[in-house]
């Protein structure tokens, strides 16, 4: 997602947003077609996207995604939720040449499998933060000879270490932190998630997609940009700080006795 224009009211300024995708190129004379995976990253872009355009603030400063670090990646993953519910799926989940519907069966086994090996990429996931805030904790009086071993000391240091499981990215090709803009801040994505997990709960809970429940979602978040503290604008729309254990169950990591 690239914004061209930022809203702005102070410029009189409307949004300009553009969505770039890679995908599969189909066999000469074929039509183009997503996987799962590349209709996960769809909405996803598609999410910052809205929040691009749904923006409705005074200075382009705080315009659209233009939040604290660590929500930025909330609007998107929210936007991933919807995939798989039925006022959604039916719209686009379409097959191309005979029209059917994506069969029941086959959207009951994408539930079914969604918590499959969440542990081993929770676990690598966590370890990656970890190392990412390890590095960016340094104040240049340490002496690191052996990144390896900065490695390995980091991750356990947090009780974290577990062979089987190793951290997602190794320092020398981490190129979100180093290079990507998320440095110190790559647990953002998984904090992102805490929010957005507890988010399609509190629409569950109020009627689902409906037009009501979309306004309040626009209004008390999707359209402030950065002109109010991002966990401010939370509870402006949940009525309370963020719980972890949506997150949890839709990872299949709480123990119900």
């Amino acid at each position: 997602m690239n914004s061209l224009v930022k809203q702005s009211k102070l410029l009189n300024q409307k949004p300009v947003v553009v969505n770039n995708m890679n995908v599969s190129k189909p066999p000469q004379g074929e039509v183009t077609l997503l996987s799962y995976d590349e209709t996960t990253t769809l909405f996803h872009e598609f999410g910052h996207a809205i929040h691009g355009l749904l923006s409705d603030v005074t200075y382009p400063r705080v315009s659209g995604t233009a939040v604290q670090r660590d929500f930025v990646e909330f609007p998107s993953q929210v936007n991933e939720m919807w995939i798989l519910w039925p006022e959604v799926l039916d719209n686009y989940a379409i097959h191309y040449q005979t029209g059917e519907r994506l069969p029941q069966a086959w959207v009951d086994k994408l539930h079914e499998s969604a918590t499959f090996n969440e542990g081993h990429a929770t676990t690598s996931y966590l370890s990656a933060a970890v190392l990412d805030l390890a590095w960016h904790s340094l104040d240049g009086s340490q002496e690191i000879t052996s990144v390896e071993e900065f490695e390995k000391n980091a991750i356990r240091d947090y009780g974290l270490h577990y062979s089987p499981v190793p951290t997602r990215y190794r320092s020398t090709y981490f190129s979100h932190i180093f290079a990507g803009g998320y440095s110190a801040g790559y647990y953002g994505y998984i904090w992102s998630e805490v929010l957005d997990a507890d988010t399609v709960e509190w629409f569950k809970e109020n009627g689902g997609l409906n037009r009501k429940n979309g306004d309040h979602f626009r209004k008390a978040l999707m359209s402030r940009g950065g002109s109010v503290d991002s966990m401010q604008m939370f509870r402006n729309f949940r009525g309370r700080d963020a719980e972890i254990e949506p997150l949890l169950r839709r990872r299949g990591l709480l123990h119900n006795d």
